[in-house]
């Protein structure tokens, strides 16, 4: 194997961007060079500085936010003291995936550029802005950007003589899992989840409500596990009976066969989180993520592995660049899941290789939830709040979340239940000054996080909180009334609510703001508060904003630019903070 020359480093929030730096490692082997592929926070980023030749894949999440899995790379890289020659030796290019319908779009893949730059890097290309807004997805952008990488990218090193590229046919393994684990004495992490007890699992929304949200508590005792207002934790969901029965017919498997995973290639282990050996069972329940949509590369290596000749036709179309008009018809419109496609494809499902499920179907990526409690009012407890997803297409089975529905699914009240779970940082966090005024709007299942910090503030006896809180239905959706409305009593909160269904006009958080204008200017501009936003991530941010920036012209004095340059510095200094969710 050639030492590796070609460095894919990604930051990836749903999985978009790994499958894309999968990608490029393919390909990278198929024109004969090495490549390592690694999320940002698990390469040593200081040597940086030795690498000659890098690929960054960045989405963007949020309101212009990193990944969960590039922040501590993000923070190093914009770190003052960098000399402006650090990284003079480095080629690289920069590959963004984003959606236009946000304001900030694609900003961490264009921010990131200008700064490798700044710090002397050489680069290859214009960033590649991808766009999920576009009709064919981000592929429109990414496609003729990688034709032209890899023009750069052989300009700097050639193929060895004798040797040509292998042909587009042929599989090539995905670059599998690198890995360096601690010893086993380590707090709960993704590679050593904690089997938390479930101890409840109640539905919290009104029985003719068309959502069905459910408050999820868990027993963390003697886990290690501690957290602050604003974490987040991570649960690691397992797919449904039904549809690994369904994998495992599709392919002829037997779910009782055991087998033991072998290292693709050398420095490459298996993934940490399956049992060696391992049974096909478990690998299909627990770790593939056969419930997905595909992305185009499940295609292209279907394709490769398909024996049978319309059903590769179609495949190789599929994953061409002209056929991705009818694979988002197919695929993406509808949420065609991977075992649906490998039913729709029979002759090619039952002729895969077992060895090659890990390179063809993904590993199911944990869910992040906020974490809706503080261990100062229930220790050794953590809950969620958690809106079982569920949607209709024109498929005939609705489509259903695959984390939220595992949740609900399960029933502490018939036995034990353990779910695997660990904590980590949010990207809320609240004031340590016991007295500075927090502004939190938290509409529907949004209200989470300030739930922890109302609890966690009252507790210090830090009580200057106002909530805004809206939802469709008094009676129906409105979650910790009672609480609320006890804490009020105490005089530890203001709580403003917004009940959107109940009038003729709809009645929206952003509304209850500008009535309450005079306060939100009062506490910000005079009280030095710190507002909090966190929820749906469509309009709801862009509309709040817009009413903070008619309150600072109203209340304030401000003319417009003055308003938007005050709104945006809140942002800069973190006395505005939102954690928003697609």
């Amino acid at each position: 194997m050639p030492v590796p020359q070609l460095l894919v480093l990604f930051g990836s929030q749903t999985g978009t961007a790994q499958d894309v730096s999968e990608r490029l490692g393919r390909e990278a082997r198929r024109r004969r060079l090495g490549c390592q592929v690694q999320a940002l926070d698990s390469y040593p980023v200081v040597n940086l500085i030795h690498e000659p030749l890098v690929i960054f894949v960045c989405a963007t999440t949020g309101q212009g936010d990193p990944p969960d899995n590039m922040k501590n790379f993000w923070r190093f890289i914009f770190r003052k003291n960098l000399p402006s020659t650090a990284l003079c030796q480095m080629d690289f290019a920069v590959l963004g995936l984003g959606d236009s319908s946000y304001a900030k779009f694609n900003f961490v893949a264009k921010k990131l550029h200008r700064r490798l730059l700044q710090l002397g890097g050489s680069a290859l290309l214009p960033v590649c802005l991808g766009d999920d807004q576009h009709e064919l997805g981000p592929d429109a952008a990414v496609d003729p950007w990688l034709q032209d990488l890899w023009g750069k990218v052989l300009g700097l090193c050639p193929l060895p003589p004798g040797l040509d590229e292998i042909p587009p046919g042929v599989p090539v393994g995905s670059e599998g899992q690198q890995v360096a684990h601690p010893g086993s004495r380590e707090p709960p992490s993704e590679s050593h989840p904690f089997l938390a007890p479930m101890i409840s699992n109640e539905r919290v929304t009104g029985p003719s409500h068309f959502q069905d949200v459910r408050l999820i508590e868990f027993d963390i005792s003697g886990s290690a596990i501690s957290f602050a207002a604003g974490d987040v934790v991570l649960i690691q969901p397992s797919n449904s009976a039904a549809h690994v029965q369904q994998f495992c017919q599709a392919l002829g498997l037997d779910p009782d066969q055991l087998f033991t995973l072998q290292p693709r290639e050398p420095d490459v282990l298996p993934p940490t989180r399956l049992p060696q050996p391992c049974s096909m069972q478990h690998l299909v329940s627990q770790y593939l993520d056969i419930a997905s949509v595909p992305r185009r590369s499940f295609f292209e290596l279907l394709a490769c592995l398909s024996l049978h000749e319309l059903e590769r036709e179609k495949l190789l179309e599929f994953s061409s660049a002209q056929g991705q008009e009818e694979l988002f018809e197919y695929c993406n419109r509808p949420r065609r899941t991977i075992v649906e496609v490998l039913c729709d494809f029979p002759h090619t499902a039952a002729a895969i290789p077992p060895d090659y499920l890990l390179d063809l179907i993904p590993a199911i990526r944990p869910r992040a939830f906020s974490i809706a409690s503080s261990m100062l009012t229930h220790p050794s407890r953590l809950q969620i709040l958690v809106a079982v997803v569920q949607f209709q297409t024109r498929l005939k089975e609705p489509r259903r979340g695959l984390c939220s529905s595992w949740l609900a699914s399960l029933d502490p009240g018939q036995g034990p239940v353990r779910v695997p779970l660990w904590v980590q940082p949010g990207s809320l966090a609240f004031p340590e000054m016991p007295d500075v005024p927090v502004i939190m709007v938290g509409p529907g299942t949004g209200v989470a996080p300030f739930r922890a910090a109302i609890q966690e503030r009252v507790a210090q006896d830090r009580t200057r909180n106002v909530l805004f809180f809206g939802c469709r239905w008094r009676d129906q959706d409105f979650y910790w009334e009672a609480e609320w409305q006890e804490l009020e009593k105490r005089g530890c909160l203001t709580l403003v609510s917004a009940f959107s269904r109940e009038q003729e006009q709809k009645v929206y958080v952003q509304h209850r703001l500008r009535e309450r204008g005079p306060l939100v200017w009062e506490l910000l501009d005079r009280q030095g508060a710190h507002f909090y936003l966190a929820g749906n991530a469509k309009s709801m941010p862009a509309d709040v904003s817009e009413a903070l920036v008619s309150i600072f012209e109203e209340e304030g004095g401000l003319c417009s630019s003055d308003a938007a340059a005050y709104l945006a510095r809140l942002q800069r200094t973190r006395r505005l903070q939102t954690e928003t969710w697609a």
